[in-house]
């Protein structure tokens, strides 16, 4: 499958019925521990998948999106969340949950099933007029600087394709929802990987 294609999430799910809870992998926003109340969480890597950002017609901005890709590997955080969780649902309705068990290391423990958020095939849309928001990029980049250090981010632009698009600078008055505060430390380390990756701002 090529990188940027979307996975039918719908045929990978298992039942979770009898669970308390289950273990989503985080690769984007949720690996950021400030914009979630969920306190059980560990760092994992994720085996055969790749970030990519995604243009749809259920949002007005891409936003990140995990595709199959065989070889290659992202780290990210796994989350223990309540088995019924709406708030996280209401968060992600834009994605399908994947059951990613097997590819995940370390697993959670005694965990039967892990599962990631990923768009389904069929959301339609195009790239026209959408743009990255340097707000989203700030609280991802966030995240992986507080988990794994200035690799983390490093990885995270690696790791990670559709570069190409717009990136606009919302950082005064941000649109993401979840935006933090940044310091001229994260700030420059954005800037630079940026940079690095080709990404060109909006004008």
């Amino acid at each position: 499958m090529k990188t940027g294609q979307a996975v039918d999430c719908a045929a990978l799910s298992r039942d979770t019925g009898a669970m308390s809870e289950v273990f989503i992998f985080g690769y984007g926003s949720l690996v950021n521990r400030r914009t979630h109340d969920y306190a059980k969480a560990h760092r994992a890597s994720l085996r055969g998948w790749r970030r990519a950002w995604r243009h749809t017609s259920r949002r007005e901005v891409a936003f990140l999106n995990a595709v199959p890709e065989p070889g290659h590997e992202m780290k990210g955080l796994v989350l223990a969340v309540p088995r019924v969780a709406p708030d996280l649902d209401r968060r992600e309705q834009a994605y399908s949950r994947c059951d990613v068990s097997g590819q995940v290391s370390p697993p959670p423990e005694g965990a039967a099933e892990v599962s990631l958020f990923a768009i389904p095939p069929d959301s339609g849309g195009g790239r026209a007029g959408h743009v990255l928001l340097l707000s989203y990029i700030d609280v991802v980049a966030q995240g992986y600087l507080r988990e794994y250090g200035e690799g983390g981010v490093r990885d995270f632009f690696e790791t990670t394709d559709g570069w190409d698009a717009p990136v606009i600078d919302d950082r005064a008055a941000p649109r993401y929802p979840r935006a933090q505060p940044a310091d001229d430390g994260l700030t420059a380390l954005v800037d630079h990987w940026l940079g690095e990756v080709g990404a060109r701002r909006a004008t």
